[in-house]
């Protein structure tokens, strides 16, 4: 390559240079300090399906609008979202360094909180509420369904009320 090309090559990688530093800092005042929303801007998903494999799992749970509940084989709470921390009257906090038996009423963990959870789903379970009383939900059958499993992960249709008004 001439002497003349390079040049002529430099100058045009040196503009296109410019333009991306200038987009940059045109998306750094846009977006300010927030790297989530300049992550989003970047990442343009080609479709809807792509969207959904982009968010983490964690996040998809804690926006459901139903009480999701995971629990470990030692019965350590390692999740609960808000509507979960809501129908039993607590924290976020406070439930997750709660352990089995403090939140299941009348289940016995054995021979794991796991097990028992597989053992008693499509079920009406016993929940103890912050404030002493019980709350009734049907728990639903674990996301993960395999018996090795390390974790539950359950959704709640609280039934307190209801089966309150029936007299059950």
């Amino acid at each position: 390559m001439s002497a003349p090309a390079r040049s002529d090559r430099a100058v045009r990688l040196l503009r296109a240079l410019r333009y991306e530093v200038a987009d940059m800092n045109e998306d750094a005042h846009q977006y300010g300090d927030d790297p989530a929303a300049d992550r989003r801007h970047r990442a343009h998903p080609v479709s809807p399906l792509a969207t959904l494999t982009q968010l983490p799992a964690l996040v998809v749970l804690g926006r459901l609008p139903v009480p999701v509940l995971a629990i470990d084989r030692e019965g350590t709470i390692i999740f609960a979202n808000e509507p979960f921390t809501r129908m039993l009257g607590h924290t976020t906090e406070t439930v997750t360094a709660m352990k089995f038996d403090q939140i299941f009423s009348s289940m016995a963990a054995t021979p794991s909180p796991v097990s028992a959870v597989h053992a008693h789903a499509e079920q009406i379970v016993t929940l103890r509420h912050a404030d002493g009383f019980t709350v009734r939900a049907k728990m639903s059958k674990s996301a993960l369904l395999r018996g090795d499993d390390p974790v539950t992960l359950t959704t709640f249709q609280d039934l307190t009320e209801q089966l309150w008004t029936e007299g059950s």
